[in-house]
């Protein structure tokens, strides 16, 4: 991000030499240290989720929310059943029992402690929900150091999260100067855009559900 903000600068410099500072400049804190800008800022990291459907591509700075899932209310259709073909392109290459790990994947949405794969892989593919809060805070706080605007980022919180937990995310966020925080709890909503797994009817999943092992299903 660092050398996306040098190269928008640059570029904003090169613009100003041939149409000009942007109307404030004489009053803003580059005209005290003599830096011709086209643009007072430049870059913001928007929230990005359907445009990235669109470009088949990662939305924005967020991790994975998960390996299979639902996406319902998109783009005005039919949910969208989505399996990432990284994370299947990944098991075929590593040697992985592919059938095995798509299959639990299917079924719950993401690894979790299925046995028998690598910490590495385990590791790259962590979904936005097994990542703490302090994570989610410092790849947010990593960014923001080189970006104008704001930054769109969710914290994911199991449903079960309790107040106090929601509160640091907040108090944390505020002690690193971000700009701005979201926090979501998963199934805080009657219908939600994102659902784990994709093998079975949306009314029949739930979400962080507390029950028995052998009848609840992410």
């Amino acid at each position: 991000m660092a050398f996306i903000a040098a190269e928008a600068r640059a570029a904003s410099g090169r613009l100003a030499e041939e149409r000009g500072v942007f109307p404030e400049w004489p009053r803003s804190r580059y005209a005290a240290g003599g830096e011709r800008v086209r643009h007072a800022t430049r870059l913001s990291i928007a929230p990005t989720g359907t445009i990235s459907i669109i470009a088949a591509t990662s939305g924005g700075i967020e991790p994975l929310f998960a390996l299979a899932y639902r996406r319902r209310h998109t783009l005005g259709g039919e949910p969208i059943v989505e399996l990432n073909p990284i994370f299947v392109r990944h098991a075929e290459s590593s040697g992985l029992d592919v059938d095995a790990l798509l299959g639990h994947v299917r079924a719950r949405g993401w690894l979790g402690a299925l046995p028998g794969v690598p910490e590495a892989t385990r590791r790259l593919f962590a979904s936005a929900l097994e990542i703490p809060v302090h994570r989610h805070l410092a790849i947010q706080a990593a960014f923001q150091r080189h970006v104008d605007n704001a930054v769109s980022k969710t914290i994911n919180l199991a449903a079960d999260a309790a107040a106090d937990q929601v509160a640091v995310a907040y108090l944390d966020g505020w002690r690193l100067g971000l700009k701005g925080v979201t926090v979501y709890g998963a199934g805080s909503r009657p219908g939600e855009v994102l659902t784990l797994g994709i093998d079975e009817p949306l009314e029949a999943q739930e979400l962080y559900a507390k029950c028995d092992p052998g009848a609840c299903r992410l």
